[in-house]
């Protein structure tokens, strides 16, 4: 899938990197599509700006980078339990930079990093199709880090699909935080619209 496929282009305006920045990048995003098993959303990202740290409860997220490079840090619990309780020790799945194009990526309910979060290195855009969507009162939480005293600064470094992975062994305390205000604004997508059959 590339960004002609939901008819935007490198050259907008929008993919014009700025040098200057008043106040906390905003970031925007389209749904593509909805029903009751899955939903396709489109998120814009300016340079600069973070996704914070957050979950996708009982979900599973596949997530395609179609535009410019963003750095993803991701954990898992190391205890499942910690899914209800929205605090514990967690592990470091991935703390990558990736830069479209690159291979989509799946996280699972409890694996593959469900807990995470996106800086944008410069403008960029991903696509995401969840399932189940956010319906009926699933949301997502947000967390902040602690670095737990057990941690190890070891890292072992390689390589896939030309892009760095960098897979920390270290574990982390994750806090969970009120819902930062403000984060996301809706916007309309103009895009090529997909037809229920």
């Amino acid at each position: 899938m590339t960004l002609e496929d939901v008819g935007l282009h490198s050259d907008q305006l929008f993919f014009m990197s700025k040098t200057t920045s008043n106040g906390t990048p905003r970031i925007t995003y389209a749904t593509v599509y909805q029903c009751n098993n899955f939903s396709m959303c489109l998120f814009f990202l300016p340079p600069r700006a973070v996704i914070p740290l957050h979950d996708h409860p009982g979900m599973t997220v596949f997530t395609k980078i179609l535009f410019g490079s963003m750095h993803i840090k991701s954990y898992d619990w190391i205890d499942p339990i910690h899914e209800s309780t929205h605090s514990g020790l967690a592990k470091v799945v991935m703390d990558s930079v990736f830069t479209a194009p690159s291979k989509s990526s799946i996280l699972y309910p409890n694996a593959g990093g469900n807990i995470h979060c996106f800086t944008a290195i410069t403008s960029c855009v991903f696509l995401d199709v969840l399932g189940p969507p956010f319906l009926d009162g699933r949301d997502c939480s947000y967390y902040k880090e602690h670095p737990s005293s057990s941690s190890s600064s070891s890292s072992s470094p390689s390589s896939a699909d030309g892009n760095e992975v960098n897979e920390d062994n270290h574990n982390c305390w994750l806090e969970e935080i009120d819902v930062p205000k403000d984060l996301f604004r809706g916007v309309e997508y103009l895009g090529p619209k997909i037809i229920d059959a």
